[in-house]
């Protein structure tokens, strides 16, 4: 008989094991299930194995227990950082070519300041031309000298340019208190800021020149902050307030009892009344206005000179991107078209009147007049494309420097006879028409042009130009100096005289618009063009200038005026009878 499968023992559990209690299933952790196999035994883990968590009862919180955490942001920190915008051009520039100057104590440079802001509130007139502009800009560029005085960040030699482009800005303001043209007045101004511009920031070639346009206004605005810590870091950090309120009681109580003891005595009163300027509200705008004006560019120059920036960086030698084949063609095509140009100019000049009138149908004059502008804007276009051949053309092989040599030197040549064409054409219209301020102008424009091309010229000979910007700006100022010196409405005035003794005919209208550069050349005249033609001058001289718009054009026509008398003077009834000596033209 085969015997029954005897059953699993009952697993009993030790005697001296102690019963545990049971767990409930949300307080234990669930065990990994085994298998069966027998695997090998995994390298031990320092991470210790889970435990039972016993069940927390939660307990009221004491309020002393209390304590403030710490703020943990809601996401971890990246470990790359905040995005940071990259620096501008302007930003890198200067950084590296224009870093801020230096921090300094004392009062030279608040001084200078100071210096420059009552330089233009004492001296410069806005309603006048006169001495008080050249004054008022000496005054200036004597405080920036004295604010830069330690300053050894610039060579001998550049603070020697620097230093002439200074020179140069006092002579053209200098032409105010000589000349009343008002286009010879504009032009001048322009041109001392221009200089002052050049003293201040530097620059000898193209881009750098106009740099020195944009970086010196730039310089006032970015100097303020620098010029406010030297009052702060002075040995009297309040003593910019205490004078500021010094001042100002100053001035309280002289208008107080300057107001009672002008009431209580007339003739002290017609003396206050010569001495102190009128307090209209117009005026005190244009005083706030011309210190303010006179501080900035104290400030762009100290700030500036203190720590110049490099422009040299920005004056770059011209990559050579066009080769023989692109520039060569066109360049030739433009210098055999301004040959045949050249050959039928110098026929007319050859030629004459008699050939003129032959082949263009044209009076002499009316052929003068008719291309002359033209020709103006064919110098400065041939002036471009030289300008930029001589920077853009591939000039690496010799066959390449020697024909780039000899067609930059052809046009040149042949534009330096354009200019001499439309010169001698201006000159005829002008004789024929009568002459004024503005052609010798433009004339005189015309003449520098010519000027720079044979400049242009003489530089490719090495290959050596960077001289030529610079040297244009000091032309332009010697053409302003040289028209000054020949006093052009003085010249204007007596040509037209001139002529209408010659042939009875003169613009008494344009003349008599001229200023008092003029007056001494109109006296001459016979009535009634005289009478008309000194009508407006003796209009506008009717008032005496102030001793700092003093003028030597108007104090000549004070002196001719009273010669002649207030009864060699006429008016608008003059001018319609000297109306009939004109030249034939539509008026409005």
């Amino acid at each position: 008989m085969v015997p029954a499968p005897a059953s699993a023992p009952a697993v009993t559990k030790p005697a001296d094991q102690p019963e545990k209690p049971a767990i409930t299933p949300s307080a234990t952790i669930p065990a990994a299930t085994t298998p069966t196999a027998v695997a090998p035994k995994p390298a031990e883990s320092t991470t210790p194995a889970p435990r039972a968590v016993p069940p927390l009862t939660p307990q009221p919180l004491k309020p002393e227990a209390i304590v403030a955490q710490p703020y943990a942001p809601p996401h971890p920190i990246r470990p790359f950082g905040t995005y940071e915008r990259p620096p501008s051009p302007w930003q890198t520039f200067r950084k590296k070519h224009w870093p801020a100057p230096k921090e300094a104590r004392g009062w030279p440079v608040p001084a200078g300041v100071l210096a420059g802001a009552l330089g233009f509130l004492i001296f410069l007139p806005l309603d006048r031309v006169g001495i008080g502009w050249f004054l008022g800009w000496l005054v200036l560029t004597l405080g920036v000298a004295f604010g830069v005085r330690k300053s050894a960040d610039l060579p001998r030699r550049e603070r020697l340019v620097r230093a002439g482009w200074a020179a140069a800005a006092l002579a053209l303001l200098l032409i105010l208190a000589f000349r009343n043209a008002w286009w010879l007045v504009t032009f001048s101004v322009l041109g001392a800021i221009g200089c002052t511009a050049l003293a201040i920031v530097g620059g000898r070639q193209v881009r750098s020149i106009l740099f020195s346009l944009v970086a010196a206004p730039y310089a006032a605005l970015a100097g303020i902050p620098w010029v406010r810590r030297h009052l702060k870091t002075g040995r009297n950090p309040g003593i910019a307030r205490r004078a500021f309120f010094s001042v100002a009681l100053t001035v309280v109580v002289l208008l107080v009892f300057g107001a009672l003891l002008s009431s209580a005595d007339i003739a002290f009163s017609e003396l206050l009344d010569d001495a102190i300027p009128d307090f209209a509200i117009g005026s005190v705008f244009q005083w706030i206005f011309l210190a303010v004006a006179g501080g900035l560019l104290a400030v762009s120059g100290i700030y500036t000179l203190t720590a110049p920036p490099a422009t040299s960086s920005l004056d770059t030698e011209g990559k050579g991107r066009l080769g023989l084949i692109e520039w060569a063609p066109a360049c030739a095509a433009l210098v055999l078209l301004f040959g045949g140009f050249v050959a039928v100019q110098f026929t007319v000049l050859f030629g004459g009147r008699r050939h003129v009138l032959k082949t263009a149908g044209l009076s002499y004059s009316e052929y003068a007049r008719s291309g002359f502008w033209q020709l103006v804007a064919v110098t400065l276009l041939s002036l471009a494309l030289i300008a930029a051949l001589a920077r853009w053309a591939k000039r690496d092989q010799p066959v390449e420097r020697l024909l780039l040599r000899v067609l930059l030197g052809l046009l040149c040549a042949l534009s330096v006879v354009i200019v001499a064409s439309a010169l001698s054409r201006m000159w005829e219209y002008q004789r024929v028409y009568s002459f004024t301020g503005e052609r010798i102008f433009v004339m005189a424009s015309e003449m520098l042009l010519g000027v720079i091309f044979v400049l242009i010229a003489v530089a490719g000979i090495k290959w050596r130009g960077r001289w030529i910007p610079a040297t244009t700006v000091a032309l332009a100022v010697l053409m302003l100096l040289g028209l000054a010196a020949l006093d052009p409405e003085g010249y204007v005035a007596s040509r037209n005289a001139a002529r209408y003794q010659g042939s009875g005919k003169i613009d008494a209208w344009y003349l008599r618009a001229l200023s008092a550069d003029a007056t001494p050349a109109l006296t001459k005249l016979p009535d009634p063009v005289r009478r008309c033609t000194l009508s407006w001058i003796a209009e506008d001289l009717k008032e005496p200038d102030p001793w700092y718009a003093w003028n030597l054009g108007r104090q000549r026509a004070r002196e001719a005026l009273a010669d002649l008398g207030p009864a060699a003077i006429g008016n608008q009834k003059d001018c319609r009878s000297a109306d009939q000596f004109d030249l034939p033209k539509t008026r409005r």
